[in-house]
């Protein structure tokens, strides 16, 4: 299997731990990007539905499209009423000019971007917004730069590319400031979730798991506490359909 596609098929065998451990999106970054309800939205690679969530409290129809089974399936028992489509950002289930917006949260940097700008130039009606979105650890924290130290010891990344293409507009970006109530072992299930973490021999899967233990145990900033704060950055992508 080529290293993409095994790193990209991996989230399934963690749904559970994924759904439970992955941060949401602040509603300000999705209202940046798309502008307020009412509004069909698409979620391509919507993993277990952490900004799928997002957009449905913020009062848009949404239909999110994930092509794990496992994922699917812990994505429609996190979000009662909602059913995820079998599908993926290269081949879109859904027909031309369907939705007002698509959006991706985390997840752009695993699509073939030559068959998937296409898709999603299809199903988006004319200027309509596709608004890829990300989470990242704030590194300016000293003990999450020093998370960030262990996990690049072990990291598989493919970088991001903002070169959405002439059917798109130029695009514009923003970030967002938020954090997340974390404890010692949430941190430990966090990394659980990673791909990087999932295909990794379990002798590697442990030293990690050590590395990040030991570090809430000394870090003068987590050492004794049951709970802290883990602060992030959402960095918004927006373009629009010409």
């Amino acid at each position: 299997m080529d290293p993409i596609d095994e790193h990209r098929l991996s989230f399934g065998a963690a749904a559970r731990i994924y759904q439970q451990s992955r941060p949401g999106y602040p509603a300000q970054a999705l209202t940046w990007a798309i502008g307020t309800a009412p509004g069909r939205v698409v979620d391509l690679g919507a993993g277990t539905g952490q900004l799928t969530r997002v957009a449905l409290a913020a009062g848009f129809e949404v239909v999110p499209v994930e092509p794990d089974p496992g994922m699917r399936a812990a994505l429609d028992e996190a979000t009662p009423g909602t059913v995820a489509l079998e599908g993926s950002a290269e081949s879109i289930p859904l027909p031309d000019g369907y939705a007002d917006a698509v959006v991706v949260g985390t997840a752009y940097h695993w699509f073939d971007k030559a068959r998937a700008h296409p898709e999603i130039i299809r199903v988006l009606r004319p200027g309509g917004v596709f608004a890829p979105m990300r989470n990242d650890r704030d590194v300016s924290v000293d003990w999450v730069r020093q998370l960030d130290v262990i996990i690049r010891s072990a990291l598989f990344h493919r970088p991001e590319n903002a070169a959405f293409g002439e059917l798109f507009a130029p695009f514009e970006q923003s970030e967002f400031r938020h954090s997340v109530t974390q404890t010692p072992q949430g941190l430990v299930d966090l990394i659980a979730t990673r791909s990087w973490y999932l295909v990794a021999p379990s002798d590697e899967r442990r030293r990690l798991r050590e590395a990040v233990l030991e570090l809430c145990a000394t870090h003068p900033d987590l050492a004794g506490r049951d709970s802290f704060a883990l602060p992030y950055v959402t960095k918004v992508l927006r373009t629009v359909r010409r």
